[in-house]
């Protein structure tokens, strides 16, 4: 179907507005899941909820097992489970939700390493503004401490390894998509899905001190239903929902008019990680937050202001 011309529709507005908030509360949830299970069973339990459903309602793609098991791997296990370990150890659900977005300019980089592919201005600029914005980000533990504003640097380190393992698997899905003619970017997440609940279930049998409770019903029974609902957020609303309107809306329209509305993300991000979660941050950090929201708009809009 070709893109539609004009402005976009009232609903169509109205999804995209949804999808943002949806991916925005997202790292919310995150926190609350945490507060019960361990960052390997979250992974474990959010790509069973994610694929479950889906696998049977949808083809599975046609393509190369590998790009699935490749795309899983990086996307899930590598992108999620330093995410969650992370929030974890040390980072709060407003900064993640920031962090995350220079998957952007690791994309870039890996970009020009594998594919061959040459900056443009706007992406040179935005690459220099995040640079910046992780050297204000970095100043807050300049001073002694373990922790500033619920952050540690680990915390920091490990958040920016997920956003290194999502541009990761952003390559694997354009290397899939060139390979593949019958590319079905839906199809292809869904069933995705299925790859990081054994790789996760078998950390967390190996690492968790708990990993007991994987087969004890009293452990089930005891987690409380806040829980399970971050749990069903995250694996049906947030990947499913989310990813299957954001899908649509790409389907819909060019690629330049839906790609601005991710940056409404880590705004909502913060704005609920410090609305719900009572977050705090500091100057530095609000700092290093402006830099890299400018760079992603350097990104993402830097082309369209030029022409």
């Amino acid at each position: 179907m070709a893109p539609l011309a004009g402005p976009m529709r009232a609903r169509d507005l109205l999804a995209a507005l949804a999808v943002v908030l949806l991916w925005g509360v997202n790292f919310v949830a995150m926190k609350w899941g945490l507060r019960s299970f361990t960052p390997f069973q979250l992974g474990a339990l959010r790509y069973l909820c994610a694929a479950v459903p889906l696998v049977l309602l949808v083809r599975a793609p046609r393509l190369h097992w590998r790009w699935v098991l490749l795309f899983g791997s990086f996307q899930g296990v590598g992108q999620f489970g330093f995410l969650f370990v992370a929030l974890q150890m040390g980072m709060t659900a407003s900064l993640a939700s920031v962090l995350l977005q220079t998957q952007v300019f690791f994309t870039a980089l890996f970009g020009f390493a594998v594919l061959h592919e040459r900056p443009g201005r706007p992406l040179v600029l935005g690459l220099m503004l995040a640079g910046l914005g992780l050297l204000c980000f970095a100043m807050n533990y300049v001073q002694p401490g373990d922790a500033v504003a619920g952050t540690t640097l680990a915390g920091l380190l490990l958040t920016l390894c997920a956003a290194a393992w999502w541009a990761a698997s952003n390559i694997v899905s354009r290397l899939a998509q060139q390979a593949s003619p019958g590319y079905d970017p839906f199809s292809f997440v869904v069933w995705s899905s299925l790859v990081p609940v054994l790789p996760f279930t078998l950390l967390s049998l190996w690492l968790d001190p708990d990993a007991s409770h994987w087969l004890d019903p009293a452990a089930w029974a005891a987690v409380p239903l806040v829980a399970w609902l971050s749990l069903a957020y995250l694996g049906w609303a947030a990947t499913v929902l989310g990813y299957g309107m954001w899908t649509t809306l790409l389907t819909r329209y060019p690629a330049n008019r839906v790609a601005p509305f991710s940056l409404g993300v880590p705004l909502v991000g913060i704005a609920a990680g410090m609305g719900v979660l009572g977050e705090a941050i500091t100057a530095w950090q609000w700092a290093g937050v402006a830099c890299v929201v400018l760079a992603l708009v350097c990104v993402v809009l830097g082309p369209r202001l030029g022409r």
